[in-house]
């Protein structure tokens, strides 16, 4: 007699930043902590990546460091925690990942939900969302013997996001990990196949992971707000064949996201059931 096969797992993967929350997470509560505005800070930031030719995310983190400093702010994971309790969320975010994991439950799906964002992993672990995800990858400090941050640990950018797509393949949930994410690993006994996978992002920087997760088989949803530019953004995406769906950054009970997501999981069952069957 065969052994039952376990349910089919489907990964979820969100942008933060314009995807679950309006704005960057660093505009909440840091940038008025330090005394400055966001045109100020980003445009700094703008300004010191072209001078020296450097990756804009390595830059935003040193700018974080210099102005904490400067106005003798202890930049410490617990601070930086207290930062993510005054983000917002679009419409219906701090239901949707339950009731999507109930929607799985009913069709025969586990439902996992994963973070891939160039923001703080700091700022998202004191988020009121952030116990909903199996991983948060995402930029971070490296802390001093004072608790304080002092050097970047983990710098997310737009390219180098796409490798945790292969670690949540692999169902690697660290990033210091750089031995099994290289290793040979059978398509068989990979955990989450990327045609299990959804990824929703909303805009430029999030098109090599949607594209990827095209490529390989999975759905790519851009999300878009009330803005007419952020509509014109998804469009080009789904215009350039980035995305398979756009929809706005509602998600809320009986929106079309969850309506988009609901007959994805039912497709993955779908596919699993005529994938046993061969």
């Amino acid at each position: 007699m065969n052994k039952k096969k376990e349910k089919p797992i489907a990964a979820l993967i969100y942008d933060f930043d314009g995807t679950l929350a309006p704005g960057n997470m660093q505009e909440y509560s840091f940038i008025n902590a330090v005394g400055r505005s966001k045109d100020e800070f980003w445009g700094e930031t703008h300004v010191m990546s072209q001078k020296q030719d450097a990756d804009g995310v390595l830059i935003y983190m040193l700018l974080m460091l210099e102005e904490a400093r400067r106005k003798g702010i202890r930049l410490t994971r617990n601070r930086l925690r207290s930062f993510g309790r005054d983000i917002t969320y679009f419409k219906g975010v701090e239901t949707w990942f339950s009731r999507i994991k109930e929607i799985g439950r009913r069709e025969g799906v586990i439902v996992e939900h994963y973070i891939n964002s160039s923001g703080l992993l700091e700022i998202m672990q004191g988020t009121s969302i952030a116990k909903e995800f199996k991983a948060i990858f995402a930029s971070s400090f490296y802390y001093g013997k004072d608790g304080c941050a002092i050097w970047p640990a983990s710098a997310v950018n737009y390219t180098n996001k796409t490798q945790f797509l292969f670690k949540i393949n692999k169902g690697i949930l660290n990033i210091h990990d750089s031995e099994k994410i290289n290793s040979s690993v059978p398509e068989e006994e990979k955990r989450i196949s990327f045609s299990n996978m959804i990824y929703f992002g909303d805009g430029e920087t999030d098109v090599p992971c949607m594209k990827l997760t095209r490529q390989l088989g999975g759905t790519s949803i851009a999300v878009y707000n009330s803005s007419p530019a952020s509509k014109e953004v998804a469009q080009r995406l789904f215009e350039q064949h980035r995305v398979s769906f756009t929809c706005p950054a509602d998600y809320s009970k009986g929106s079309l996201v969850e309506e988009i997501v609901t007959k994805l999981i039912r497709k993955i069952k779908a596919d699993d059931a005529l994938s046993s069957l061969r």
